[in-house]
């Protein structure tokens, strides 16, 4: 036990400096100007400090990660620093199981294409998956990724570890009483339950898959727009992540030793972890098994109750059983004193596809007798068929409570898909009645049109139009971008009816249309409508263009008549003397 003891003291101390060396070197290749102590920690001018993040709020709950740092590994190692048993522990810890290997770069290679803002390193997801479960506990997944067999962290009891109760019905962790941290990337049922994506492309979102869950934790670190390549947002997304100091320094030590090199190993022989920084992680032990009790931890075995008490001197030998103490009763929360939600005047939901609603939810969490509840979190679910988002580009919001029991929502960003959805207000946490909001996108809409060009369109009878008409649509003076358009050739200006003569459009076979609809204005909100022709009747003509929002534009088109052949010439006279007639006497005809 000494001995044991001894090893852990001496592996403090290494790791330590470790941890220094490592989030020192990240600080001076990002953050110019941050500050490093003695223990690693480093502080900037705009994350000194963690966000105050709510258990519940995080990815993992706060779970219990896995302590164990990298080797140390200077960026310009001596020529002996590859050899012996040091050369060895970098290079089996530099490496990284094939499968899941596989996975991180996927989501980096997704991510930069759906939020290149973000700058998200694979590195950053191998430094997670390494704390938090030791790369999928070494590689043992299938071929699809999926872990041989679920990691789960210890059950969320508020016993050492934060309080959550059940949130998934024991959908995730087999757990109906307390969640508990799923998977690989160890997320939490309640934020899985939006943070969730499928990132192996079969239809299913599986925490226990490492694709899906590197998709995942990818999508969570980049949300609220931050940019991973600045340190401050680096910052803030690891802590977002697992609300510690301690969890952010390992994270980067272990950000800061993938960055300078990794290779590929075959899955299943990666190396597992030891430490823990609940401090109940042994060699050989895996984390429990749906349905399963975690681990005890130490000094509190699980199920165990105290054991007789030895013989009192006096009573006969007989063994006496101590009074148990009933341990002392747990105050409410303020979650657990929330009845109800009621709205807080929220106004009408309605905006325009790809504009910002005006108004934002806003929800009151109340007791029975109606008294406002503070520092409750709200959890606000988009719900039904639609594309719209929160700020960010998220489908899930959480808001804490003010003085006033009030919870205002992120802005709501509208995307291109129209009609109803609803926003679901519910208490996190706690089963109590939500509050159901009803949100409408209406289409793109336009509320002026205007000719691009300041010559009217013209063309001969039985010709074309030399240049396509083009028009501009704006929305209170803005450019109205994607709105439909619809080109009819009318009669007249009082009667809408569809001409059956004058110019016209081509459709794919190349027949005669005088009406056009499915078109729709560019980012800018122009249109340039397709060539137009006109048959061989000359005159005026009207192009009528309506949008939805109500914008009219009549477009004059005039073809003019086709020119008039010019008359035939005589024909010069005969230069032939045969045909001449004869000026000689002799040649007279006789009377």
């Amino acid at each position: 036990m000494a001995a044991h003891i001894g090893r852990r003291l001496r592996k403090g101390a290494a790791t330590t400096a470790v941890a220094a060396a490592a989030v020192a070197a990240l600080s001076a290749s990002q953050a110019p100007g941050a500050t490093v102590d003695d223990q690693g920690r480093q502080s900037t001018g705009d994350a000194t400090s963690a966000p105050d993040t709510a258990a519940d709020d995080s990815a993992t709950g706060n779970s219990p990660y896995y302590t164990d740092l990298p080797p140390l590994n200077s960026p310009n190692p001596s020529p002996s620093a590859g050899s012996g048993d040091a050369g060895d522990q970098r290079a089996g810890e530099a490496g990284i199981p094939a499968t899941v290997l596989d996975a991180y770069k996927q989501a980096e290679a997704t991510l930069r294409e759906k939020k290149p803002g973000c700058n998200l390193p694979w590195q950053l997801l191998a430094a997670i998956g390494k704390v938090e479960s030791g790369q999928a506990r070494g590689g043992r997944v299938t071929a699809d990724g999926t872990t041989v067999t679920p990691i789960l962290g210890p059950q969320l009891d508020g016993n050492g570890f934060a309080l959550i109760r059940d949130t998934d019905n024991g959908a995730y962790d087999g757990n109906r009483m307390y969640d508990q941290a799923v998977g690989p990337m160890q997320f939490i049922p309640s934020t899985w339950d939006w943070a969730g994506r499928d990132g192996n492309g079969d239809g299913r979102k599986d925490p226990n898959n490492i694709y899906d869950a590197a998709l995942a934790a990818g999508h969570y670190l980049c949300r609220f727009d931050w940019d991973l390549s600045q340190q401050g947002d680096l910052r803030k997304a690891i802590l977002s992540y697992n609300n510690s100091t301690d969890y952010l320094n390992t994270v980067l030590s272990w950000l800061e030793f993938y960055r300078r090199g990794t290779h590929e190993i075959p899955d299943g022989t990666g190396a597992l972890p030891v430490d823990r920084s609940d401090d109940t992680a042994r060699p050989g032990v895996t984390p429990s098994a749906p349905g399963t009790t975690p681990p005890a931890r130490p000094g509190k075995p699980s199920g165990s109750r105290p054991s007789p008490s030895p013989a009192a001197p006096g009573n006969g030998g007989s063994p006496s059983t101590p009074p148990v103490t009933p341990p002392p009763a747990t105050p409410p929360t303020p979650t657990d004193t929330v009845h109800h939600l009621e709205d807080a005047g929220t106004g009408t939901l309605t905006a325009m596809a790809g504009h910002t609603f005006a108004e934002r939810v806003s929800t009151r969490a109340e007791t029975e007798a109606g008294k406002a509840v503070a520092k409750v979190r709200i959890r606000f679910t988009l719900v039904g068929d639609t594309d719209t988002t929160f700020t960010g580009g998220e489908t899930v919001a959480t808001v804490t409570t003010d003085a006033s029991g009030v919870a205002v929502a992120p802005a709501l960003q509208a995307g291109e898909r129209t009609g109803a959805f609803a926003v679901q207000a519910a208490v996190v946490g706690r089963s109590v009645k939500g509050v159901p909001y009803r949100a409408t996108v209406t289409a793109r809409a336009a509320d002026a049109l205007a000719l691009a060009g300041e010559k009217e369109p013209s063309c001969v009878a039985g010709g074309e139009f030399a240049e396509p008409v083009q028009v501009k649509a704006t929305y209170r003076g803005e450019a109205a971008g994607k709105v439909a358009v619809t080109a009819t050739l009318v009669t007249s200006a009082d009667d809408p009816a569809e001409n059956d003569k004058g110019p016209y459009f081509k459709d794919a076979d190349g027949k005669a249309v005088r009406s056009l609809t499915g078109l729709r204005t560019d980012a800018d909100g122009q249109l340039t409508l397709p060539k137009l022709y006109a048959d061989d009747t000359a005159g005026t003509f009207l192009l009528r263009l309506t949008t939805a929002g109500g914008a009219t534009l009549d477009v004059k088109l005039t073809v003019e008549p086709a020119a008039a052949p010019s008359p035939e010439p005589d024909p010069a006279p005969s230069t032939d003397p045969s045909t001449e007639p004869s000026t000689d006497p002799s040649e007279t005809p006789a009377a």
